[in-house]
């Protein structure tokens, strides 16, 4: 079988003073959904955050720590599958775990297509028509899912030139970028499972709650009582699947933080979950805390 040829693209951002890696991710062409012209980024009047939406190409954006201690994070931004918010569930993210020595890599996973505002094709349709959003979210989800399972893959098999530890890859997920993870959970062989889950307001709706894989690995789940989704459920449903047969995983869900909080500070406890993130991965061996020179 003929192996897909990787680019590694680096693109210089003026604005930020230094090069951002970016790589296309391994891929198989979509045979039942069609997009139209490129992917957009764009800042969303409506969700008031910078998004990307249309993408048909997945990529990663690296961000490397000045000390990697060798763990790694996929992030998997949400956006109800037809946006990306890039910001507050992908790059702040990214530039957190940076500061913790973790390697991390942004997704942008295949979205369903959409023309020139996603975040309001979406909106209008919550109003309007619902069931339209499950209609167009099917036919792209096992696309998004396979793109999570080739990121890592991608990111194990070069563990060695990504400065990573190949047994320390997890997946993070927001939102929709949760369905993906646990899409990714439930669909990976021994080459592409991720070694740690970390679901955040997992849209368990558009994945459903399945029994806990037999190789299950460590999952964190984080989640907020009043989401407005009502994710709340699913996340303990989740919880609960891995707890059953005795698998590791732990449960932060704060009373209030709503949907969507991802890096934005609302001055409530939710704030913090990163920070339990951190603590939780240090305690299962995971990552390697900082220590001072």
């Amino acid at each position: 079988m003929k192996k897909f040829i990787v680019l590694m693209v680096v693109i210089s951002v003026a604005k930020l003073g230094m090069a951002q890696e970016v790589i296309n991710v391994p891929h198989t062409k979509a045979a039942e959904v069609v997009w139209e012209g490129d992917s957009k980024e764009y800042f969303s009047d409506i969700w008031q955050t910078q998004v990307v939406t249309n993408v048909s190409v997945p990529t990663m954006e690296v961000f490397r720590p000045e000390k990697p201690n060798g763990t790694s994070v996929i992030i998997a931004p949400g956006g109800g599958l037809y946006a990306l918010s890039i910001k507050s569930e992908g790059n702040e993210v990214a530039e957190w775990l940076k500061q913790k020595g973790i390697t991390a890599f942004v997704l942008r996973y295949r979205l369903v297509p959409t023309g020139e505002d996603g975040v309001k094709e979406i909106t209008d349709e919550g109003a309007t028509n619902p069931a339209r959003i499950g209609e167009r979210v099917a036919p792209v989800m096992p696309y998004s899912v396979a793109d999570g399972l080739s990121a890592v893959s991608f990111v194990r098999e070069n563990a060695k030139d990504l400065g990573i530890d190949p047994g320390k890859i997890g997946f993070m997920g927001f939102s929709a970028g949760g369905a993906v993870t646990m899409g990714v959970a439930y669909n990976c062989t021994e080459k592409n499972r991720p070694d740690f889950l970390v679901p955040v307001y997992a849209w368990t709706t558009a994945m459903p709650v399945q029994d806990a894989p037999k190789n299950a690995p460590p999952m964190l789940l984080v989640c907020a009582s009043d989401d407005p989704l009502g994710l709340a459920t699913g996340s303990i449903d989740l919880y609960s699947s891995w707890l059953k047969v005795g698998k590791t995983v732990g449960l932060h869900m704060y009373a209030k933080g709503g949907h969507g909080f991802g890096m934005k500070k609302q001055n409530l406890p939710s704030d913090s979950w990163i920070t339990r993130f951190y603590e939780w991965s240090v305690t299962e061996g995971i990552t390697e805390p900082i220590t001072a020179n």
